[in-house]
């Protein structure tokens, strides 16, 4: 009985969802990440990567080329997510700023 007890345990355990990992990215007035030239943010392939608004201007996340297009709405507050399932590199713009605000994000498998 005990050992069934403890093989159903297991089971249940090994079934339960992995806790996928989240990314942070504030947004300002026209920068997405200071860092870089363009702004390189890296992750695992399957993390959640929420974009959060800090400034005031309106701006939006827009992929431009990368293995998988998306973009938020326009926006001057609040966050945008998106789980990141496909790994490669993905070139990111404001469509407001243009090329003076925009960020690259690597997926690595």
């Amino acid at each position: 009985m005990r050992t069934l007890l403890i093989a159903l345990l297991l089971s249940a355990v090994a079934a339960a969802p992995a806790t996928a990992a989240e990314r942070t990215i504030r947004i300002g007035d026209d920068w997405y990440v200071r860092e870089g030239e363009p702004p390189t943010v890296k992750v695992a392939k399957g993390t959640v990567v929420r974009w959060r608004w800090t400034g005031r201007n309106e701006h939006d996340v827009t992929v431009k080329r990368g293995p998988r297009r998306f973009h938020s709405k326009i926006q001057d507050s609040g966050t945008f997510r998106r789980t990141l399932r496909r790994s490669g590199r993905y070139r990111i713009a404001c469509s407001i700023h243009g090329p003076a605000m925009r960020m690259t994000l690597r997926v690595k498998a």
